[in-house]
Order: C-alpha cells, then sequence, then structure tokens
C-alpha cells in the first residue's frame, strides 16, 4: 500500500541536514503523495525553494502573506492566507529536519512565522524529525519541550548516533529518509486521534479508566535499585486515548521520562508497593483497570540505609524476594465484592509469547491480554498478539504504540456495550 491520496505537508528547517529534507521529498513523491513544502528563512540558506519546487510539483512556501505562483498550479489557493489553506488539505505534518528553535515554538504555542504558525493550525496527526548538535539535543530545555509535545500526542522518530555534522558524535543526526517514510505510512494508515482532540466518543464517556504504566524501581540502598526497562509509552497511551474518548482516567505510573498526559489523575509510584497500595485504592471504583505497568517480579529482601560501599567488598549476594502480585489481589477483590470491572492484563514475555499470556489470562480471570515481546521496550511502536476469553488471538501487525491504544480501547468499548 503506498501513498497516494495521501497530502502531506513537509516542514523543513534550517540545518544542514536540510538536504536530506530533499531525498524525502522524492521518496514520498515516489510513493504516491501529494507533497507540499514550507520552508523557514533558514531553510533556504542551505537548500533553495526551486528544488522542493521541482521535485514536489507544488510551490514552496516560506511567508505568511506571500500568494504562490501563477498557475498552472492546482488548487485555487487563497494567497493571502497559506496557513490556513494547506492545513485544510493535510493528512499529516510532517517537520524533518525539526531544529531545537522550531522544537520550542511548538511547544510553546509561539507562532511567528509561516510553520510555527501552520503547526496551530493543522488537525492531523504531527510527526516531528529532530536534528541538531548533539550538545543541544541533550539539553534540557530541549529535551522538556519534546516531553511536552510528546504529552500533546505530538509523534516523534528518533536521531540517529554518529558523526555530526560539526565533526562531534553523538546522537542529534536526523532519521534516514527511508526509516522517516516508514513511519510516515504508520502514522497514515494507523492513524492515532488527531492530536489536541477532546470528547471523542468512543465508548467510555462516564466510565472510570484506571491505566498503570512504566517499571517499579526495587531499592537496595539509597542510590542503587533494580528494575527493567519499560519506557511506560504504552500505558501512557492508553490513558491519553482514553480522556480523548470521555472516559474519567486515573494513570498510576512508575518512574518514567514521559508527560502525564493532560486532563487525568496522574499518581506516580517508585515500588511495587507502592503500586500495589494506590492501585488497590483506586480500584475500588473504576469500571476498567488496564494492567500496562512492567511491575518487578522482585525486590531485595534487606535495604541498607547507607549506601554499599565498592572498597568493602570484593563481591556482593543480592538475595531477592517476590513482590505482591496485584492482579490476584484485584481479582479476589472483584469476586467477593461481585464487581463487573472489566480488566486487561499484559504479558511480555522472552518466549512462547501466545502461549504463556493464554495461561496468564486464565491464571488471572482477565477479560482479555495484550501479548508482547522484549522487543517492545523503549521503542514508539510495537507488534502485539491480543488474545480474549476463548483463546481468540488477534495479531496486530508493527505500529505506533498511540494507535495499539486505539485498538485496546476499542475492544475495552466493544465489551462494554454488550455488558
Amino acid at each position: 500500500m503506498n501513498l497516494k491520496g495521501k497530502t502531506i505537508i513537509l516542514g523543513v528547517c534550517g540545518g544542514i541536514a536540510a538536504y536530506k529534507a530533499v531525498e524525502l521529498t522524492r521518496l514520498l513523491k515516489k510513493d504516491g503523495a501529494d507533497v507540499w513544502v514550507v520552508m523557514t528563512r533558514n531553510a533556504r540558506e542551505f537548500v533553495a525553494p526551486l528544488t522542493f519546487q521541482t521535485l514536489s510539483g507544488n510551490p514552496v512556501y516560506s511567508e505568511m502573506f506571500l500568494p504562490p505562483p501563477a498557475p498552472p498550479y492546482k488548487g485555487g489557493e487563497r494567497g493571502d492566507m497559506p496557513h490556513i489553506d494547506i492545513a485544510k488539505k493535510c493528512n499529516l505534518l510532517l517537520i524533518a529536519p525539526a531544529t531545537a528553535n522550531i522544537i520550542g515554538k511548538f511547544a510553546g504555542g509561539i507562532a511567528d512565522d509561516l510553520l510555527s504558525t501552520l503547526y496551530l493550525s493543522v488537525t492531523s496527526p504531527v510527526l516531528i524529525a529532530p536534528a541538531m548538535n548533539n550538545n543541544m539535543y541533550a539539553n534540557p530545555v530541549v529535551k522538556d519541550n519534546i516531553k511536552r509535545l510528546k504529552g500533546f500526542n505530538i509523534n516523534f522518530i528518533d536521531v540517529g548516533v554518529g558523526e555530526l555534522a560539526c565533526g562531534d558524535e553523538g546522537e542529534g543526526r536526523l532519521a534516514e529518509p527511508d526509516t522517516i517514510l516508514s513511519r510516515v505510512r504508520e502514522l497514515l494508515f494507523n492513524p492515532p486521534n488527531p492530536p489536541f482532540s477532546k470528547g471523542v466518543e468512543g465508548g467510555l464517556k462516564g466510565k472510570t479508566i484506571l491505566v498503570t504504566a512504566g517499571p517499579t524501581h526495587e531499592a537496595i540502598d539509597p542510590v542503587r535499585f533494580i528494575s527493567n526497562h519499560s519506557s511506560g509509552k504504552t500505558g501512557y497511551a492508553v490513558a491519553s486515548a482514553a480522556q480523548r474518548r470521555g472516559g474519567k482516567v486515573i494513570l498510576i505510573s512508575g518512574p518514567t521520562n514521559l508527560a502525564p498526559p493532560s486532563g487525568v489523575k496522574f499518581i506516580p509510584v517508585k515500588s511495587a508497593d507502592d503500586m500495589r497500595r494506590e492501585v488497590l485504592r483506586e480500584s475500588e471504583n473504576a469500571d476498567v483497570i488496564v494492567m500496562a505497568a512492567a511491575v518487578s517480579d522482585f525486590s531485595p529482601v534487606s535495604y541498607s540505609d547507607k549506601k554499599i560501599k565498592k572498597e568493602e567488598r570484593e563481591s556482593i549476594t543480592l538475595e531477592l524476594k517476590k513482590t505482591p502480585d496485584i492482579l490476584e489481589e484485584i481479582q479476589s477483590s472483584k469476586l467477593k465484592a461481585q464487581s463487573s470491572k472489566l480488566i486487561v492484563g499484559f504479558a511480555l514475555e522472552t518466549e512462547d509469547i501466545v502461549k504463556n499470556a493464554k495461561e496468564k489470562l486464565k491464571n488471572k480471570h482477565l477479560d482479555f491480554i495484550i501479548a508482547n515481546s522484549v522487543n517492545s521496550f523503549g521503542s514508539d511502536s510495537n507488534k502485539v498478539a491480543i488474545i480474549d476469553k476463548k483463546g481468540n488471538v488477534e495479531d496486530i501487525p508493527l505500529m505506533p504504540k498511540d494507535s495499539i491504544a486505539e485498538i485496546i480501547l476499542d475492544k475495552v468499548a466493544q465489551i462494554l456495550k454488550k455488558d
């Protein structure tokens, strides 16, 4: 399936990686997309607008109020309002390369040029591919701006690692054009809800949705802990989507680098014991519980209130104990109260993924379970299998976690409707 019939606005910012946007334009056109390029003033210092105009077959926009070139260009757009004209036809706003400057403008709602104004005008999904010096990318302000935008359901492509144009080594390279093209296809063929949408109906209005997310940290001493590689992205995506669908959402999360979705009740926790306490408390009034957190299975038997010194020993033996089984306790309280709560579990496996997930589904008395592998840790995309009470398996191909969240909630809504 190609991009025929899809309109993509490509925002190009001022950086040496702008030359890669030329190849990206060619790939998008080759795949059938209708591409409209919007350049910042600084971007024109690196690549001439005529290059993009020739490859895209459309006028290139840069200034707020200049009219587009005269026919034979198609469209009949109003020349005095390009940020509105182009926004109306947009299926995806793609920013590649995205500089620290434009990311900061987007995060702060600043609209002082065509591209930043266009960003505030589109209702389509937005995909940002950053490119900058490694020190700029590591700057806490830039990290915070990216985190903030992700909280608004803005999609990002991870930067590459290697030699940069300035000669430095590190994170900051623009993702390769073919990688960006693949992500564009994912978003357009498996679209999440548009950013900033509110009150989207999806069978959850009036329902209380409890979502757990992220890892837990089990302390060894004041400076060390054991944990896992969970990023929390799936749980946060489910919480955000449930809120957009009209649900009252409670997000209980272990430590992550993610910004809590707006409009949800956010409860941060650290350990498995903390997670257990808050989940049992909040689950009493929940209609739906989605246990997406990767709770540690084990924690240290003993805790040292002082840092364990490396110099004082050649080795250390760490004795572990099982952490509480939160799902089991929820189900126990559910059965006692004859509750009609809908409970969704997750199974993260390294082998026999579906088989092990089915066993967990049965043992925990879940309504359905999402089976996935450790390969999903930290990624923006995942490939999962959804298994229901009858053992039916629905394989979900690789797609953004935002899209998987929508599929999970579609299934939740279907079950609630039947009940």
